[in-house]
């Protein structure tokens, strides 16, 4: 059994269903005070919104696009005790439009600059109990190293340059422990796992900093960027890969605990970045379905059993479980037992 110091994990991360006023709403029942939400509507195309507290909650960016933040003063206008508030922008709170709402807490504040790097970030939001980290930083387009203040080497990380636009635009650069330190994924796009230097510059994490090499994407001279950096912790989050089976009993992947929410990528060819949570829908196996790099709807078929232990493909679904087709995975959830032997149940 995987026993946890995270006893309760809706203390770091927790889904929120939002359904849209068209007005301003305050939001509670998360259970604390988020540094990151990222919500997306269930019932329309419409554009993610990722928020978090280094950036500030008028800042606003799409995973399924490569540009820039813009600023919404009327989208998440605060951050609170149990929740957040919403105003009237329709991206989070269209009138008559269902959402889904994914929280993560950090430091609990924007923090402070992070100097264990050769770059010094401008501010770093930090949890290391729970493994997550927010760090802002310039560029300067040298290999490079970048304080994370997790004190565990990260398993994934998540970068977006927050400066250039046009024809200058920049994707999400993803790191994950799987593929190793020369190859990355794109959050915005369908692409299969490249090797590349020029990214993380093969260099593998530290417990204290992750390396950058002098790709755009990464480390443009001058530009501001944002990372999310994640370690895993027993019980409470895993970063991990599997290989598909193509067939309805899919591969069975052990977590240790009962997933909350789970994203998956296939690495190996091109496809889609897919997200489930146990809150949309909430039973096997019609988990609803939304995807990191579209503006697309939420849409259901039998396709992903969510378990006390870990989760399973049901289905011969390329994006998920082809015969032989590679995976990476991003999952946080519950414990199975945690040191207050709270159990977790499958659905």
């Amino acid at each position: 059994m995987a026993y946890t110091t995270i006893n309760k994990s809706t203390d770091y991360f927790n889904t929120k269903l939002i359904s849209g006023n068209g007005g301003t709403q305050s939001l509670t029942g998360v259970g604390f005070k988020p540094d990151f939400t990222w919500i997306k509507s269930r019932s329309r195309v419409d554009p993610h919104s990722i928020t978090d507290i280094v950036r500030g909650v008028a800042s606003q960016l799409d995973s399924s696009l490569n540009s820039a933040p813009t600023t919404h003063s009327d989208a998440i206008t605060s951050f609170n005790s149990d929740g957040f508030s919403l105003g009237s922008q329709a991206d989070v709170n269209r009138s008559g439009t269902t959402f889904a709402s994914w929280n993560w807490l950090a430091g609990g504040s924007q923090g402070s600059s992070n100097t264990d790097g050769t770059i010094n970030t401008t501010y770093t939001s930090v949890n290391t109990t729970a493994g997550f980290s927010i760090s802002k930083y310039t560029g300067t387009a040298a290999n490079a190293t970048v304080g994370h203040g997790l004190g565990a080497v990260p398993k994934m990380i998540i970068v977006k340059n927050l400066i250039s636009s046009g024809s200058g635009a920049e994707n999400w650069y993803v790191y994950h422990a799987s593929l190793g330190n020369n190859k990355d994924l794109l959050l915005n796009l369908t692409n299969d796992a490249s090797n590349t230097v020029t990214t993380w510059n093969n260099t593998t994490p530290t417990s204290s900093v992750f390396s950058i090499g002098s790709g755009d994407g990464v480390n443009k001279s001058s530009e501001a960027n944002i990372a999310y950096c994640f370690a895993e912790k027993t019980g409470y989050s895993k970063f991990g890969s599997y290989v598909g089976n193509g067939n309805a009993d899919g591969t069975f992947v052990y977590t240790g605990f009962k997933p909350a929410w789970v994203m998956v990528k296939r690495t190996d060819t091109a496809d889609t970045w897919i997200m489930y949570d146990s809150k949309r829908i909430g039973y096997n196996p019609n988990n609803y379905i939304l995807e990191a790099n579209t503006t697309a709807a939420e849409y259901s078929s039998d396709r992903f059993d969510l378990l006390s232990n870990g989760f399973k493909p049901r289905y011969d679904w390329t994006p998920i479980n082809a015969s032989g087709g590679t995976y990476i995975y991003m999952a946080f959830g519950q414990s199975i037992v945690g040191s207050n032997n709270i159990p977790a149940t499958a659905r």
